[in-house]
């Protein structure tokens, strides 16, 4: 890959006053004149001509035309456009800016003839382009700014570069970012070689009932096929200010080649590479094609090879004028494998029918030279013919299945990737909103750019919206991969956020909402979370969540109401709907989990929260009513996308289920319920969870705290009926602190309803020894003056808890990781050292997986290691190191590692680790079960796998002693990503996140 020109971007920034860079280049458009290297665009109300040919490339003249408009809508001035004769180069004003494609543009190829420059970086690359400032560049012309392109893509690169760094979004249109104006504006400087990935595509998917519908809804007038040229001409635009190339249209609803005859010429005239997805041989739309043309035929080579020749032959004549990559293969009807078994011989055979075809229709006796691809899909991992473009898929959650390796990546035809941010399939679809997280994109990307998968890069956008910067990213990366890495994530989506919003003192706020969201979501996609989700009694977990959401509201909603009207519709569209969708989905479903609980619990807040979950359920409604009615309804219809409930999209929303007590009744145990920590129980009482020995039960303990867990315990006092009623709480001991220790319960007022309580411990004035503990009881008391019942009105309920406080102390020279409330949990970034072997060493992913970050070797091709020898990841369990422990489970612990759901994608070594304790042998992992290439590994579709975004993996039964010990994690393969280390010390307790990360000293 050529990069941009290190010598001429490096002295350029030392002149110039360094402003922010666009998105994955460097900055060469200013808004003063600073220096006399830059070249006035724009100037004192004047602007510099735009000057083309007429043997320029058409989509060329096309962009020259935007390029214009788009230095109008900065500056309001228009330049005029001058296009001369190829025959006679005359005429241009002594200031232009000349436009055009080295060797398909006599403008350029005269100037480049008069001047005598070096074009030899240009010469023959793909999509490269040089934009800079010439003296004397043609007789009579004294300066211009020269935007040159090897080819005509690279050509509109440099021109939309120029337009995106003046201050046009390539999401003006669909995402109704407002145009950043400037009354001056200069240029530097500006060029980029060829790019990393040759062609890099987007693919429209599964796109009822949003895209279609709106597509329909605004392109047609409610009759004719939606996918028209008119959509296609914002898709296509939108591709190349993206610097994409290539397209594969939607398919399900949609016949590219039919709909609309204008719609393959218009690519072509746009400069996109048409190709077709992999069930859609030689340029032709499968299904709704061939039912079209050939009603009731089957769709099976071994039956019915004519037809099927045919059909393809008139697919490749059709698509013969234009420029495409032709999918060969085949696939079964509607997605499926072609049979009960994989026939490779009869699939050769339909490659070797395709091949003929293309020979013939283009006459061409090296059918090498015609570009094809081939996708390997669920069934085949066989690759055949090696000039064939071989493009491997990710599954379900952006793992991908496969990578070359070994001598496959000499292979002529090279390889590409087919990512997932949208996905129908099992377990479960996910389109609804964004749930892909930019770091997870970058690791498999990199991980196959390393591999040598860089031919062909494809994101599967479903709708498209709401998914614009994770597209963005995913062809940014593809267009230079040089110019992101693990350590400036962050960079791309603060760039991003100041291009789309210019305010710099939202930015890192901004930053920090869209990398939340998509984590939480993440975690599991909202289309497969359900009330058991997060747990509402063990660490905080549920109200965590909700109140790191509810922060991140007030931040977005101070935001939006902060910004310039005209910029709300982008900000709603890009980063304040996602959140609030986000955040009443999973505030909808954590309050049905807790509904669910609480009826168990005979609490009267039972009732409340159905009505939260019920209003909720109709909030989603209102913001997907807002949203498809932004901006007078321009995305009418694009938010129509259901949340499933099982693995297709259902028809209509459903909303969770809930229950509900009665509203005159009291519970047959009294007004006052109490509920502690750590318990789906209720006290009084002698259900499932108490005692279930009748009035007689024993009195109940509370979790125990220790010095270095969480700060307090909470029960909560809540009504068991409709009376009201007071309540104190007291103890039999002066270290223990209970806030608020009375109060008045009153059922009319649901924030009356229930109060939590907290207990925590004056550690100091508890006079408990080390290692020792220290009791106290607890007696929760109520009295009522109702007279809803005698009984209730002339008795006072007092339920009693026994309090334990664990005296733990680490010794004061210790530095490290500190046992508390049962385990040791750590995020794996947070390594005490890490140790290097043969050039690869682990390295922190940041907003990486469901916690915090990753931590992974890197490179990712390093070499393969026996268990002990690798690149070891050093948490030191020992009094100078890293952990210290109190308490064991009967001599062991057990260690529970968090990684990411990778796959195998070498066939030949499975992905592992290895975990060490003290000095005993290491453990080896192998998180992903060994599965055939036609199938996926056992249990990657259930709750504690794939979907969870996080494998936990344990090794049991270390034998050891309380005090200091050292862990380690050795690498055995690459693409392994940690996320987590949880030691368990004998209280681990069901959740889905784990526990909170212990106390580091």
């Amino acid at each position: 890959m050529k990069t941009p020109s290190t010598l001429s971007v490096a002295f350029g920034l030392l002149l110039l006053p360094l402003q922010a860079l666009a998105i994955g280049q460097y900055q060469c458009v200013y808004f003063s004149n600073s220096s006399d290297s830059l070249f006035p665009l724009v100037s004192g109300g004047q602007a510099a001509p735009i000057i083309t040919s007429d043997d320029e490339w058409p989509g060329v003249l096309r962009v020259a035309n935007d390029f214009r408009n788009d230095i109008c809508n900065v500056t309001f001035v228009m330049p005029e456009t001058m296009t001369v004769s190829a025959s006679s180069i005359s005429g241009i004003p002594t200031t232009a800016i000349l436009v055009g494609t080295l060797g398909h543009s006599a403008l350029i190829d005269a100037m480049v003839n008069y001047t005598g420059m070096d074009v030899s970086s240009l010469q023959g690359q793909w999509e490269a382009y040089s934009a800079h400032m010439m003296m004397n560049p043609l007789p009579g012309v004294d300066m211009a700014y020269v935007i040159m392109g090897s080819d005509k893509r690279g050509t509109i690169y440099g021109m939309y570069e120029l337009s995106e760094q003046m201050g046009v979004s390539p999401w003006y249109y669909w995402a109704d970012v407002p145009i950043k104006t400037n009354s001056e504006v200069y240029a530097a400087t500006c060029e980029h070689g060829s790019p990393s990935v040759k062609y890099r595509a987007i693919f429209f998917n599964d796109e009822q009932p949003a895209l279609e519908s709106w597509a329909q809804y605004t392109f047609t007038n409610g009759t004719g096929p939606p996918f028209n040229h008119y959509f296609y001409s914002h898709v296509f635009e939108l591709l190349l200010r993206l610097k994409a190339n290539s397209l594969l249209p939607a398919m399900w609803t949609g016949m590219f080649g039919v709909d609309d005859p204008m719609n393959q010429p218009l690519a072509d005239y746009y400069g996109i590479v048409m190709t077709s997805s992999h069930e859609e041989p030689l340029m032709r739309s499968t299904p709704n094609e061939w039912n079209a043309f050939y009603p009731g035929q089957a769709w099976d080579f071994s039956s019915n090879a004519a037809n099927l020749t045919a059909y393809w032959t008139a697919g490749a004549e059709r698509a013969k004028p234009y420029e495409g990559v032709y999918t060969v293969g085949m696939r079964g009807a509607g997605d499926l494998p072609m049979g009960p078994s994989t026939n490779i011989a009869l699939l050769e055979s339909v490659i070797a029918d395709q091949r003929q075809i293309l020979a013939s229709v283009f006459e061409e006796s090296d059918v090498s030279n015609i570009p094809q691809a081939w996708w390997l899909c669920k069934p085949i991992f066989q690759p055949v013919k090696c000039n064939i473009l071989i493009s491997l898929k990710t599954r379900n959650f952006g793992n991908i299945r496969r990578l070359p390796y070994g001598n496959e990546t000499a292979r002529s035809g090279g390889w590409g990737v087919y990512f997932h941010i949208d996905y129908v399939g099992s377990p479960r679809d996910f389109k609804w909103i964004t749930s892909s997280q930019m770091s997870k994109t970058y690791e498999q990307m990199h991980l196959a750019y390393t591999r040598g998968a860089d031919r062909l890069w494809i994101i599967n956008v479903g709708d498209l919206k709401p998914y614009e910067m994770n597209t963005e990213y995913f062809l940014n990366y593809g267009y230079d991969v040089t110019r992101w890495n693990q350590t400036n994530l962050d960079e791309f989506s603060s760039l991003w956020a100041e291009r789309e919003f210019a305010m710099p003192e939202h930015t890192d706020h901004i930053v920090s909402i869209i990398n939340n969201v998509t984590m939480y979501n993440s975690r599991r996609k909202p289309e497969l979370v359900n009330a058991t989700t997060y747990t509402s009694i063990n660490y905080g977990e549920a109200d965590n969540i909700l109140a790191a959401y509810a922060a991140m509201n007030e931040t977005s909603t101070m935001i939006y109401n902060s910004v310039p009207q005209n910029m709300q519709a982008a900000y709603f569209q890009l980063v304040h709907h996602p959140l609030l969708a986000s955040y009443t989905m999973q505030k909808m479903y954590i309050f049905a989990g807790m509904n669910n609980l609480y009826a168990g619990q005979a609490r009267y807040m039972t009732n409340y929260l159905a009505d939260q979950v019920a209003a909720l359920f109709e909030a989603d409604y209102d913001l997907e009513y807002e949203y498809n009615h932004l901006l007078d309804g321009k995305w009418m219809h694009m938010m129509d996308q259901t949340v499933h409930v099982y693995w297709q999209q259902t028809m209509q929303n459903v909303m969770p289920a809930v229950n509900r007590v009665p509203t005159r009744k009291v519970s047959i145990a009294g007004a006052m319920r109490v509920m502690i920590e750590g318990s789906m129980g209720a006290w009084p009482g002698d259900d499932m969870y108490d005692c279930a020995q009748g009035y007689s039960c024993p009195t109940a303990y509370m979790m125990a705290l220790d010095p270095y867990g969480p700060a307090s315990r909470w029960a909560d006092v809540g009504a068991g009926g409709p009376i009201p009623f007071s309540w104190t709480a007291t103890s039999n001991v002066s270290w223990l602190t209970i806030s608020p220790s009375s109060g008045y319960i009153d059922p009319s007022n649901p924030s009356t309803t229930e109060q939590r309580v907290y207990m925590s411990v004056n550690w100091a004035d508890a006079n408990i020894p080390d290692g020792g503990q220290g009791f106290a009881l607890i007696n929760f008391n109520s009295t009522s003056t109702s007279s809803y019942l005698q009984r209730e009105a002339l008795s006072t309920q007092v339920v009693p808890f026994v309090f334990v406080a664990n005296m733990t102390g680490a010794p004061a020279n210790f530095s490290g990781f500190v046992e508390g409330d049962g385990s040791v949990t750590m995020e794996a970034e947070h390594a005490t050292r890490n140790t290097t072997v043969d050039g690869t060493t682990w390295t922190i992913i940041p907003n990486y997986g469901r916690t915090l970050s990753g931590v992974t070797p890197f490179p990712p091709n390093g070499g393969n290691y026996t268990p002990g020898t690798g690149p070891s990841l050093c948490v030191l369990l020992r009094s100078e190191y890293d952990v210290y422990i109190f308490n064991t489970m009967e001599g062991n612990v057990t260690v529970n590692t968090y990684v990411s759901p990778s796959l195998n994608n070498n066939p030949t070594r499975p992905l592992g680790y290895a975990v060490q304790w003290d000095d005993s042998a290491p453990v080896p992992i192998y998180f992903i079960p060994y599965a055939p290439a036609s199938t996926m590994p056992a249990g990657w579709d259930t709750p504690d796998g794939f979907a969870a975004n996080a494998i936990v993996s344990t090794a049991t039964n270390f034998t050891t002693a309380p005090g200091a010990h050292t862990l380690k994690v050795w690498q055995i393969e690459p693409a392994v990503i940690l996320q987590r280390i949880v030691i368990n010390t004998g209280n681990v307790r069901p959740s889905y996140l784990g526990p909170p990360e212990s106390i580091q000293l």
